[in-house]
């Protein structure tokens, strides 16, 4: 049986733009199959939905506290509701 589907709705801050964070993230969740998207934000953050299996998104957003290999992550923030359809994974701009 396949377990339910959760979104999560994720902000991340830290040194995460410039440093292929989104990239990363599409990458990361591409592999868990995990669909949404992602996107930086004007003051600094990035902010993505991450929507599947819940311990695939409990991954993706344990994922987040690390990022891409020159990110440096301070906070990652999780709220979790009701799944919205997403299908794929894609970087928003």
């Amino acid at each position: 049986m396949s377990e339910d589907r959760i979104n999560a709705h994720v902000f991340v801050s830290g040194t995460v733009q410039g440093v292929y964070y989104r990239a990363s993230t599409r990458d990361a969740a591409e592999e868990r199959d995990v669909d949404g998207w992602v996107r930086n934000l004007d003051d600094g953050r990035v902010e993505a939905v991450f929507e599947g299996p819940e311990s695939a998104v409990e991954e993706m957003i344990e994922w987040c506290h690390t990022g891409s290999p020159a990110a440096s992550v301070e906070s990652v923030e999780a709220e979790y509701g009701e799944p919205t359809g997403e299908s794929g994974f894609r970087i928003r701009y």
